[in-house]
């Protein structure tokens, strides 16, 4: 397809769809086809100013509105979205190559369940009663929204990841400017379509483009606080951006989950759920089931389990009901997955897969590999792609080690019917999310969100909420 017929995406800046100021744009590639089918605004300095200053125009109007007018905007997002659900589900097909019916089924219904559990948080904005800690004097805690928030989203979920930060941002009176990653920005910028129809102009802006348009938001004056969901790299360049004018910044990071196995855990059961928490996605997701860890008393047969598991699971095109995933996002992402492939040591067995799948698109294999030691590079680092590992641990104190002994620290999950261990797990595992006998549910009312190079803040539930309002105190005289 030539440049001429590719379809043109464009920005969303101040209730209205425009080029990048300078014209120029970037392709946007199918990854189940590896072929372009769009183009989309690279945005530079001129596009990053008119979106924030139509959203810092826009915010003494929204943060005024009361927090039951700010629910109603909400509210209609999240119908517009369940009406145009099939829109939505083909434009992020195309982004990311995903099954269709999983999309369907695991993206839309969340999504709008989380836009409406934070138009409901908007009426609930949470602060202590008012009191008198001096004589004479009544103290009173007001939560405000922080101001324009400068949001930077990933390529794994681009449309979930967009709604975990526009949704709070807006329910607690912020005004955004959202970017969504090079590689996946159609479905955000039908979601500015489908907001801007509702919202006032200015609310909600989308800007595409690349690191350097995402640089030039984070440095920009006018955002109050900064949010990204990506790679740790990235995460610490917009904390350093950010703190040169002391910015907010809230960074869900990467991940290497531990999945520790004991030996009283059904192996059946726990292979099931594991592979497809491990698998799901491509395994591009900053919580899968990549790092598992077993007792080596269950260790082989748990190995031979999960590798057949591995062998019975399908990746395959979008419109193919029988597969679990679809393509790696892009050719970089391809390259990084095989290079920790053939990168592996010579104790390292690789059970399952270990190879690219078809020569059109970018579909790897489910894959497992065995015979790790701790400080091998795929224990270490974090894969982002159809891998598992498998790890042998002999008791309880190694495997608390084995599973703290990563620099990331967003998910785990324990495995075992012996309630007081798992109690004792979930204390010693230091991990923002720790599952017992599953892997990787999440719902609205919960946070999500990690500690060390993981990140901080939180998504989702009240705590997210809180993460975009500001704490002042009021004191006034009572006397006379």
């Amino acid at each position: 397809m030539s440049t001429s017929e590719l379809r043109r995406l464009r920005n969303y800046i101040d209730g209205e769809f425009r080029d990048a100021a300078d014209g120029r744009t970037t392709e946007v590639v199918n990854p189940a086809t590896g072929e372009a089918y769009a183009l989309a605004p690279l945005s530079g300095q001129a596009d990053v100013d008119a979106a924030m200053k139509a959203a810092a125009d826009a915010f003494p109007a929204w943060r005024d509105l009361v927090p039951g007018e700010r629910q109603k905007y909400l509210l209609k997002i999240a119908d517009a979205f369940e009406e145009r659900a099939e829109e939505l589900i083909a434009a992020e097909v195309e982004n990311t190559g995903k099954p269709t019916g999983l999309t369907r089924s695991e993206e839309i219904p969340p999504m709008v369940d989380q836009i409406r559990f934070f138009a409901g948080a908007a009426r609930m904005l949470e602060g202590r009663a008012a009191g008198e800690y001096m004589e004479g004097l009544t103290s009173i805690i007001r939560r405000e929204p922080i101001g324009v928030c400068a949001q930077v989203a990933p390529w794994n979920y681009p449309m979930m990841m967009a709604t975990w930060k526009f949704a709070p941002a807006l329910a607690a009176g912020n005004t955004v400017v959202l970017k969504p990653s090079d590689t996946t920005p159609a479905s955000t910028v039908l979601m500015a379509e489908i907001i801007g129809s509702i919202v006032p102009k200015g609310v909600f802006n989308v800007v595409t483009g690349d690191r350097d348009t995402g640089r030039l938001m984070v440095e920009h004056k006018t955002p109050a606080m900064a949010s990204i969901t990506g790679s740790v790299r990235a995460g610490m360049q917009v904390a350093e951006s950010a703190a040169k004018d002391l910015k907010r910044v809230h960074l869900e990071l990467g991940g290497k989950a531990p999945v520790v196995v004991f030996e009283d855990t059904d192996i059946a059961k726990a292979v099931e759920d594991i592979s497809v928490a491990g698998f799901f996605n491509a395994g591009q997701d900053c919580t899968a089931a990549t790092r598992v860890l077993v007792h080596e008393s269950i260790h082989d047969d748990f190995v031979t389990a999960l590798a057949k598991a591995a062998a019975d699971t399908k990746t395959g095109q979008p419109d193919d009901e029988d597969v679990l995933y679809g393509p790696l996002n892009n050719a970089n992402q391809l390259k990084q997955v095989s290079g920790f492939i053939d990168r592996l040591p010579a104790h390292a067995k690789v059970e399952a897969g270990g190879h690219r799948v078809g020569e059109q698109g970018y579909f790897y294999a489910p894959t497992v590999v065995s015979g790790l030691k701790q400080d091998d590079e795929i224990i270490q680092n974090e894969v982002f792609g159809p891998v598992i590992t498998v790890q042998s641990f002999a008791d309880e104190a190694t495997a608390i080690e084995y599973a703290n002994g990563v620099e990331y620290a967003l998910a785990s999950s324990v495995w075992t019917k012996d309630h007081a261990r798992a109690m004792r797990l979930s204390k010693a595992l230091d991990f923002g999310c720790v599952w017992i006998n599953t892997h990787i549910p999440l719902v609205a009312e919960m946070p999500h969100g990690g500690f060390k190079k993981s990140g901080y803040g939180k998504d989702l539930s009240a705590y997210g909420f809180d993460d975009y309002t500001r704490i002042k105190h009021v004191m006034t005289s009572i006397e006379g």
